[in-house]
Parts: C-alpha cells; sequence; structure tokens
C-alpha cells in the first residue's frame, strides 16, 4: 500500500515534538504511534497495539537484541572501572607526569596539558560519557593552576569525546549505527560504515581544528576573551557565571580503604577495544570463501563480521576480565560484583531504551516507505551533487534542535538512505553526511547531554561552554558543508 505523503507525518512530529517538549523518548514514541496509526487505517486500538507488537518485533532481529545488551553491559563496566579506583589511579599517575611540566616554561605546560588532554578524551573512544567525565575531572586540578579558562577545558572534553566514538565506531556508536544500517536493507553494515568514516568530514575537521587552537594558541571569539581574562585576572569563569558541579555525574562511589591502580581501569578498556577486531574476524572467518593468504583472510573476514555480536562478545569478556581483576586484589565479593553489575546495567537502560525506540520508529518508517516518497518527491529539484550538503544541513538542526546525535541518526538515516539509493548518490557519504551533521548539531545544542556532561565535569558554566565552543563548530561545520558541495559536483 502506498501512503504518499502520509508517510512522511510520523518523522515530522517526531521532529516538532522533540523541538517543542525537547524530550527525545516522547517524540520518538509518539511518532512510533503515528506511524501505526496511519498504516492501520487510523484504528486507534489497533494502531497502539500494532505500536506495541512493533516494539517487541525489534527483538526478533537477533542485531538489535546483541546491540542493546552492549549497551545495558557498558554500564556495568564503567560502573566496575570507577568502583576499582582505576579511574583515581589513572588520574594520579597523570598527575605525576604533568608535575614534571611545572619546571619548564608557562607556555610549554599550557599547551603540554591541553594535548594531553585532548589526547586522553580520544584515546576514551569506548563511551563519550566516560571519555568527557574523565578529561574534566583529571585536567581540571592542572589547568586551574596554569591558568587556563574552564571554557577551554569544557570545550576540549566535548570536542574530543563525540567525534572520536564516531571516527573510532568499535563501541556502542558504531554497535547503534550497524543496527540502523541493518534495519535499512545494507547488507554488509560493518564494511559501509568503514567506508564512510573517510567522507565524514565534520567530526575529523573538529579535531583538527581542536589541536590546531591548541598548538597555535591562536583562539577566537569568546574563548579568546575567556583566554584573556583568566591570563590577566586569574578568574577561570566570567563574573556572575554559575559553575555545573562535577559531583552530580558521579554515579557510584568507588571503594574505600583500597589503593587506586590505573591498570584497573586500563586494562579492562584496552581488552574491550582489542577484542572487538578479533570477534569481528572470528564471526566472520567461514563467510570468506575465497583468499590469497592468512592476512587477505583475515582482513576479508572483519569486513564480513557481525558487528552487533562483536561487541557484545567483547563488552563480556572485558567485564569478566575486571571482575577476575577485582577478586584477585580482593576489591570484589560475588554478591558485590552482582550488585555492581545491575547497578551498571541500570544506569544505562535510559540509552538502551532510546535504542529500542529507534530501532522501531526506523521499522515503522521502513514499512510505511517514509524514506522512498521523499527521495521521489524530491528528484526532481534535488541532485545528487546536493544531496550530501542537504542531508548534512537537516541533520545538524536535528541534532541541535533535539540534543541528541543518536535520535538524529534514528530519524534521518530512515530518511537518507532510500534517497540516497533513489538518486544514485554514494550511499557512504550520504551516511557520513546523516552521522556528521548529528555530531555537529550536538556540538552547538545547549541541550546536549555530552555537551552538558562536559560542563559539568570542568566545572563550567554551561551557557559559556556552549558560547565559546560554537564559534569553533560553526567554522567546522561552514567547512564540512562546503567540502560536501566540492565532492558532490567535482566527484
Amino acid at each position: 500500500m502506498e501512503y504518499g505523503f502520509l508517510s512522511v507525518i510520523p518523522p515530522i512530529i517526531a521532529i516538532i515534538l522533540a523541538l517543542r517538549t525537547k524530550q527525545v523518548y516522547i517524540a520518538l514514541l509518539f511518532g512510533i504511534w503515528f506511524s501505526w496509526l496511519i498504516i492501520k487505517g487510523w484504528n486507534p486500538l489497533e494502531g497502539t497495539l500494532a505500536m506495541i507488537e512493533g516494539m517487541v518485533d525489534v527483538f526478533q532481529s537477533k542485531g538489535n537484541t546483541r546491540t542493546i545488551m552492549f549497551s545495558a553491559l557498558v554500564g556495568a563496566l564503567l560502573i566496575f572501572i570507577q568502583y576499582s579506583k582505576g579511574v583515581e589511579g589513572f588520574i594520579n599517575i597523570i598527575n605525576k607526569r604533568l608535575v614534571k611540566l611545572e619546571n619548564k616554561k608557562s607556555g610549554y605546560s599550557r599547551v603540554m596539558v591541553q594535548i594531553l588532554a585532548t589526547f586522553t578524551g580520544l584515546l576514551l573512544f569506548v563511551e563519550t560519557s566516560i571519555s568527557s567525565l574523565t578529561v574534566g575531572t583529571l585536567y581540571r586540578p592542572i589547568f586551574d593552576k596554569l591558568k587556563i579558562p574552564r571554557e577551554k577545558l569544557a570545550y576540549i572534553a566535548d570536542s574530543s569525546s563525540a567525534p572520536s566514538s564516531i571516527i573510532i565506531p568499535f563501541n556502542a556508536w558504531g554497535a547503534f549505527i550497524m543496527g540502523l544500517l541493518l534495519t535499512h536493507g545494507v547488507e554488509k553494515p560493518f564494511s559501509v560504515m568503514i567506508a564512510s568514516i573517510k567522507y565524514n568530514f565534520y567530526p575529523l575537521l573538529a579535531i583538527l581544528i581542536l589541536f590546531i587552537i591548541i598548538l597555535s594558541k591562536k583562539d577566537f571569539g569568546l574563548m579568546k576573551k575567556a583566554e584573556t581574562r583568566t591570563k590577566e585576572t586569574g578568574a577561570l569563569m566570567n563574573e556572575g557565571s554559575k559553575p555545573m558541579v562535577s559531583d552530580e555525574v558521579t554515579s557510584f562511589p568507588p571503594k574505600q580503604g583500597i589503593e587506586a591502580k590505573a591498570y584497573n581501569m586500563i586494562v579492562p578498556l584496552l581488552v574491550m577495544v582489542f577484542m572487538m577486531p578479533i570477534n569481528l574476524m572470528y564471526t566472520g572467518w567461514d563467510s570468506v570463501k575465497e583468499f590469497s593468504s592468512f592476512f587477505d583472510h583475515a582482513s576479508r573476514a572483519i569486513g564480513e563480521g557481525s558487528g552487533s555480536s562483536s561487541v557484545l562478545y567483547a563488552v563480556i569478556i572485558s567485564i569478566l576480565v575486571a571482575i577476575t581483576m577485582y577478586f584477585i586484589q580482593g576489591i570484589l565479593k560475588p554478591k558485590e560484583a552482582v550488585n555492581l553489575t545491575l547497578k551498571g546495567i541500570s544506569e544505562l537502560m535510559p540509552l538502551a531504551l532510546l535504542m529500542l525506540l529507534a530501532f522501531a520508529i526506523g521499522d515503522a518508517c521502513e514499512e510505511l516507505e517514509t524514506g522512498v516518497y521523499v527521495a521521489n518527491a524530491t528528484k526532481d529539484w534535488l541532485s545528487p551533487e546536493l544531496l550530501p550538503a542537504v542531508v548534512f544541513i537537516i541533520s545538524s538542526f536535528i541534532a541541535f534542535s533535539t540534543g541528541t546525535s543518536w535520535g538524529t541518526f534514528a530519524i534521518m538515516l530512515a530518511i537518507s538512505l532510500p534517497m540516497a539509493n533513489i538518486h544514485g548518490a554514494d550511499i557512504t557519504i550520504v551516511i557520513a553526511a546523516t552521522l556528521g551533521g548529528g555530531i555537529f548539531g550536538d556540538h552547538c545544542s545547549p541541550i546536549s547531554d555530552t555537551s552538558i556532561i562536559s560542563s559539568m565535569a570542568s566545572a563550567s558554566d554551561h551557557i559559556d561552554h556552549v558560547k565559546t565552543q560554537l564559534p569553533y563548530a560553526l567554522f567546522g561545520g561552514i567547512i564540512t558543508t562546503i567540502l560536501y558541495l566540492i565532492i558532490g559536483f567535482l566527484g
């Protein structure tokens, strides 16, 4: 059955509700319900029941179920690391290294500390929240000593977290995106996602701009005023600013009476990151029939592997390694391990719920053929050359308005992928534009959860953080739009 213009109403409603209420969960839920209301011929009872069954059907996909499980279990891993004082031990080691910088000239120390903070944020690509939290809480004391404004610390924490998570997708972000791609008919989601990274200009530019600003010491906009204020007066924030208290984001207190050891954090995270490509190779090994050598077999197997299985296996192995380490050290007992696991899962249940709703609205839009209708309606005026830039701008607007890149991915991929197919555009470029737009809008948005966490961890005034980061984000966004136009018209 063809639904015509009706097929675009549910995602439009979801976007409008997200704009008005700032509640992505409510917006997605209502969008799902309205989709099934249309499908069931405007029968409220049948539409409501179909909506419920549609969300149940999300779990019929093994990939969806694995992704949701992974998201919940990451919470358990993070809380284990925190409980073991692994983060505190990591902080202590870095601080010892930073003390040596105090003997250097001030300018050198300022640059090196900012570079270290940036690398820390980039390396913790496993999860954006722990990246922002670690950078903010870890480097705030030394930033204060060196008279670096809180706004700069919040900018570094924010601009090194999401960009690294999207371009190094061995994490919940990658699993989520692969699940969405699979839902919308992409046969090899991992390979396609990896191929799109080179076209995902905004995250790459955000990181590049961050390094250029630090190394050149050439800030601009309100950040330059903040740097001047701190250097001249020693004030870390503007007069009248209200810092967000970082203690609010500490979900679970570490165990008392134990020594803080950095390897309690480093080892589990390295195990998870290392096991992801290993698991991809394992799950795709039998799918490769023709190969010239072991390395050729291995590389092809990674491309054929199951992303959702790989990340799920990786986080489970990492949790088991962490539990074993903490048992040996006497940090954990079996009962504590169970309680912490349940506590950690509960902490990330909102993320798992968002994934469920995102998959459900994607399925509903597939049933309505929303993307096909939009693509057909625009094919007379929207050329393949313009499509990546237009998709990037629309995704940016949605992410800015809702404060969530994940919700943007769920809404936009259901529309942009069919548009790419019908317009004959390169699907990897369109996917990159969709994902990059979500990150860009998220960086500009005052209601972004990542931005809020960055402000809290850095003890910065949140609005000051948004205002000082905005010029850098806009600069990267404008360059990205130009690059998509260039690559669209010139190839």
